[in-house]
């Protein structure tokens, strides 16, 4: 099973800027919806976005909308998630995942496969 690899987490302050990446070595990205991930201590895994391949739209998750933006590269090979105006509470553990074909609106974890290990991602002053 392809597993993706995620990559550009880090410590920064509020206001901040992070890009992360997600990798997806000889995943067929055409065929995929590429989906991220949040878990932070405590709580449970959110959905945060996610990128259907296959007419190129977009499911962001409502605490995100506005501040987050989703893409993908030209070759089609990484699904990046630009995240901006970071806060406190994005703190978490980023994670990557695929579905065949297009997003599922309600972003629900066990719809998506090809996890990968996660990038941690801190906003902290």
């Amino acid at each position: 099973q392809v597993l993706l690899v995620e990559s550009g987490g880090g410590l920064v302050q509020p206001g901040d800027s992070l890009r992360l990446a997600c990798a997806a070595p000889g995943l067929p990205l055409d065929y995929f919806a590429i989906a991220w991930f949040r878990h932070a201590p405590g709580k449970e895994r959110e959905g945060v976005s996610c990128f259907s391949s296959s007419d190129s739209s977009t499911v962001y998750a409502d605490s995100v909308k506005g501040r987050f933006t989703i893409s993908r590269d030209n070759a089609k090979t990484t699904v990046y998630l630009q995240m901006n105006s970071l806060k406190p509470m994005d703190t978490a553990v980023y994670s990557c995942a695929a579905r065949q074909y297009a997003c599922s609106p309600s972003l629900r974890s066990s719809e998506y496969a090809n996890w990968g290990r996660g990038t941690k991602v801190t906003v902290s002053s």
